[in-house]
C-alpha cells in the first residue's frame, strides 16, 4: 500500500472511530508504529487530525463556540499558565489591549499588583478584575454589551479601537491555523479583533492547545500578522513547528 493511500484510509478510520491509538492503527494497517507516527505527523500538518499522547483524534472544523460559561472551565489550568506567561511580557509603562475571552481574563488577574500600565479592553469581566488595581489605568471601549459574556462589540467599539496605538495586544481566538491564520465562527466579532491587531505594534495570540490547527468560517487575520503565540506546553511539536516556519514565535506555558 502506498503511503498516500494509507494516510487517506487512516483519516477515514478515525472519522469512524473519532479517536485511535498508534498501536491500533499499526495493527489495522499492518505496519510498524514508527510508520504510523510519520503518517500522523504529515496528516496533522494538513489540518485533518490532531495528535494526542499516544494517538490521534478527529480535528473537525469549528462551526461554533461553546457558551462562555462552558468555556470558562475548559482547560482552566492551561489558561492560567498562559495568563501568567503573558503577564511576564508586559512591562511597566506599556499600553496594551486585552481582548475579551476566558483565556485573556487570566492576564488581567496577573497584573492587578503592577504599576504604570494602561489596559484597553472590550471585556467587562477584564475591567472588573482590575477594579482595585491602583497602578493600572483601564480604558473600556464601549459598544454593544453581549450579556452572555459581558463582551462589548460593534460600531462604537471599533471606532474607539481605530483611534488607538498600543505596544502590545493580547488576542484570544477559537481557531488558529498555520496556513489559514486566525478564523472565527461569528462574523460580527471579526472586525473588532482586526481593529485590535491593527492598533498594536506587537500581537500576541493567547489560546490553549485545543484551538491550534482548527479552522473556522470567517478569516480574522493571516498568520503573518501575528508575531507571537502563547499556548500551553500541551501543544504538539508538529503544530508548533508549522507556526515557527511561518515566522511566528511560539511561547509555551
Amino acid at each position: 500500500m502506498l503511503a498516500a493511500e494509507r494516510k487517506l484510509l487512516i483519516v477515514d478510520y478515525v472519522k469512524q472511530t473519532k479517536v485511535a491509538t498508534v498501536a491500533a492503527l499499526a495493527k489495522e494497517f499492518n505496519v510498524h508504529e514508527a510508520t504510523i507516527r510519520r503518517d500522523l505527523a504529515e496528516i496533522e500538518q494538513e489540518g485533518l487530525l490532531r495528535r494526542t499522547h499516544g494517538g490521534v483524534v478527529l480535528d473537525q472544523q469549528l462551526n461554533q463556540e461553546p457558551s462562555f460559561v462552558e468555556r470558562a472551565n475548559i482547560q482552566l489550568d492551561q489558561k492560567q499558565r498562559i495568563g501568567k506567561k503573558a503577564a511576564e511580557l508586559i512591562n511597566d509603562g506599556d499600553h496594551i489591549i486585552i481582548d475579551s475571552g476566558t483565556t485573556t481574563i487570566h492576564i488581567a488577574k496577573q497584573i492587578v499588583g503592577r504599576s504604570n500600565i494602561t489596559v484597553v479592553t472590550n471585556d467587562m469581566n477584564v475591567a472588573a478584575e482590575l477594579r482595585e488595581a491602583r497602578g493600572v489605568k483601564v480604558i473600556v471601549t464601549g459598544g454593544e454589551l453581549y450579556l452572555s459574556s459581558y463582551m462589548l462589540n460593534g460600531m462604537f467599539t471599533d471606532q474607539v479601537l481605530s483611534s488607538l496605538h498600543v505596544q502590545k495586544a493580547f488576542i484570544g481566538t477559537p481557531a488558529l491555523h498555520a496556513e489559514h491564520g486566525l478564523t472565527h465562527p461569528e462574523a460580527q466579532l471579526v472586525v473588532t479583533k482586526q481593529k485590535m491587531i491593527k492598533a498594536a505594534r506587537e500581537v500576541f495570540i493567547v489560546t490553549d492547545d485545543t484551538k491550534i490547527g482548527k479552522v473556522s468560517l470567517h478569516t480574522v487575520a493571516p498568520i503573518h500578522s501575528v508575531q507571537n503565540v502563547i499556548t500551553g506546553k500541551e501543544a504538539s511539536e508538529a503544530q508548533v513547528k508549522l507556526m515557527e516556519e511561518k515566522g511566528v514565535k511560539v511561547l509555551l506555558a
